[in-house]
């Protein structure tokens, strides 16, 4: 497992927990806390994201772990491209309408 710069995984991480907490929430969802009520990301790698995720209605919290769809990748681009494609497949799992990813 190789990590990013922690400048570019703390920038990633605050966009994802401060712009798109409705995104973190699907995925989730989607991959491992069906029952969350909120989630934040909390880390990522090479490998995949890592979510905390609330669960309802106990307010317990788990890890979630999601790899990435395309496997290992290697750089910053690569990052955005995967969580869009986790997104995509988390709102297609639970049924909801595809996210406009334009920012």
């Amino acid at each position: 497992m190789t990590a990013f710069a922690a400048d570019i995984v703390d920038a990633i991480l605050a966009h994802m927990n401060n712009d798109h907490s409705d995104d973190n929430l699907a995925i989730v969802r989607a991959f491992g806390a069906p029952d969350a009520e909120r989630a934040q990301m909390i880390d990522l790698d090479t490998v995949g994201g890592t979510w905390t995720a609330w669960l309802v209605p106990e307010d317990e919290t788990v890890q979630v772990v999601v790899p990435w769809p395309a496997g290992t990748i290697q750089t910053r681009g690569e990052i955005r491209q995967q969580i869009v494609a986790l997104s995509d497949a988390a709102s297609a799992a639970l049924g909801l309408p595809p996210r406009d990813h334009v920012e």
